[in-house]
Formats: C-alpha cells, structure tokens, sequence
C-alpha cells in the first residue's frame, strides 16, 4: 500500500492560502512529531506540550510584526521625514486585508518558514495528550489520535 501525505481537515483561510506542497510538509512535520513521540515518557510528552504551549502560531507573529513595522513607519515619519509614513499605511491595510480575507502577503513567506495556525498547534498537543493518556480509553495510536481530531 503507498503511504499517503497527511491531510488534516482544518478548515481556515491561512492553511486555504498556503501552497499545497507547504501545507504537505507542515502536516507531515505535525505527523512526525507525534510519531516521535509515541516510545517516550509521560514527561518528556508533557515537556513538548509545555512547548507548544509556548510557541508563535502565525496570528501572533503577523500581529508583532504588522505593530512593529508601524510603529517604526511612524517614529521616522515624525522624526526623519514624512514619506516614512507610507510604511504604516501599507503595513496596515495589510492587516486590514488579513482580517478580511485571512490572507496578506507576509503569510507565504511565514508559512515556508513553518510558522503553524494555532489549529494545527492544538492538533499536534490533542495527539500527544492522547498519547499520554490523558482521555482514559481514548484510542492510543498517534495515527489513531490524529485521525480522532479530523485528519
């Protein structure tokens, strides 16, 4: 039988957005981190959760980056010269456009640098806590987990 790429259904306009051979290769790496983590201990599962607990998903890195370039756009507006506040302006109806549409042009780039939605976060900690037991008679297979959670 030939092994197919995981294909999580996570309906949202980021993964929509997201060319298919990257959106591929952020599943599989979501598909292999479980696997990985099948034959270790109770706590070195809790130890990857409490990381993805810590890590950016893409909202929060287009947020820091959209006030950031703002913010920067605007200091040398006031302060070098005026044309620096086309710098907001653009960066902000990008942030406008993502609100809108879910997609802006920044998102790409963060994607093939495998910056994940909080949804496929929050799939790969589901899968784990299924590994560590935490739901009683849940199915224990990583494939099994993941499949619970709409692959």
């Amino acid at each position: 039988m030939v092994e197919q790429e995981p294909q999580f259904n996570i309906p949202e306009p980021v993964r929509a957005a997201t060319p298919d051979a990257v959106q591929a290769h952020l599943d599989h790496e979501i598909e292999q981190h479980v696997k990985s983590y099948e034959a270790r201990s109770k706590s070195e599962i809790s130890a990857r959760i409490r990381e993805l607990d810590r890590e950016w998903d893409i909202e929060r890195l287009l947020e820091l980056n959209a006030s950031s370039l703002a913010l920067t756009g605007s200091v040398l507006g006031a302060a070098v010269n005026k044309k620096w506040l086309a710098l907001p302006a653009v960066v902000l109806t990008f942030l406008v456009q993502h609100a809108i549409q879910g997609w802006c042009p920044p998102i790409p780039l963060f994607r093939r640098l495998g910056v994940r939605t909080r949804k496929e976060i929050d799939l790969e900690k589901y899968a784990l806590k299924v590994l560590r037991g935490d739901f009683g008679n849940a199915r224990s297979d990583a494939d099994d987990a993941l499949d619970s959670a709409g692959r």
